[in-house]
């Protein structure tokens, strides 16, 4: 019997490309991984890939507007894909940031909000720091428990243990990673974090 083969047979990763920030970095980490991607410009990109990975750097705010401008926000929203958003990418998929006051795309339930100056940490949060990982999920297989990872930014993401699936600690407890169905976020940059942070790329593409 003749069974149905999939449109897409092997593991591509498609990268939004909306003009947030440089991706130089996640494109020579998959590189390394041998792991083939491409640039997704219009809706109908998505279909050429098996995974998806939002990145971003920067202000939140001012990548929702880009976001908005490239008219891919339906196609994100309907995704039953993985998907992954990395640093802002990650700040996208949450309800609101008060960077710029800017409502988000409101895949997951959360808030996005700004370091208070008061916790005596410098802001933005730069370098190195372990995370907690809270629950038993795939995108941190075969990564310890308090892995050091490479973070930059000024704004976090609310700690949920409905959603948070790894935190940090920088004066106060926030989402490392955060998950609900197949969207999937990581504050910190896996590409630039090292050997793990190439595994949980590598853990990503085989969701």
């Amino acid at each position: 019997m003749h069974t149905h083969t999939q449109q897409i047979s092997t593991k591509n990763i498609g990268i939004v490309n909306y003009g947030a920030g440089n991706i130089f970095s996640l494109k020579a980490a998959l590189d390394r991984l041998s792991l083939p991607y491409g640039m997704i410009n219009q809706p109908q990109d998505f279909d050429n890939y098996s995974h998806i990975i939002i990145p971003g750097v920067g202000h939140a705010g001012a990548a929702m507007q880009k976001l908005m401008e490239t008219g891919l926000l339906p196609a994100i929203k309907a995704l039953t894909k993985p998907v992954l958003g990395i640093c802002v990418g990650m700040q996208l998929i949450t309800n609101h940031s008060e960077e710029g006051d800017a409502v988000m795309t409101g895949i997951i339930p959360l808030k996005t909000l700004r370091f208070n100056t008061a916790i005596s940490k410098k802001v933005p949060h730069i370098g190195w720091n372990n995370i907690c990982v809270n629950t038993n999920n795939y995108l941190f297989a075969n990564i310890a428990n308090q892995t050091y990872f490479y973070f930059v930014h000024s704004y976090f993401i609310e700690f949920n243990p409905n959603f948070t699936i790894a935190s940090c600690d920088y004066g106060n407890t926030f989402s490392a990673a955060i998950q609900k169905n197949n969207f999937y976020g990581v504050q910190f940059h896996p590409e630039k974090s090292g050997l793990a942070g190439e595994k949980l790329l590598q853990n990503f593409a085989h969701i």
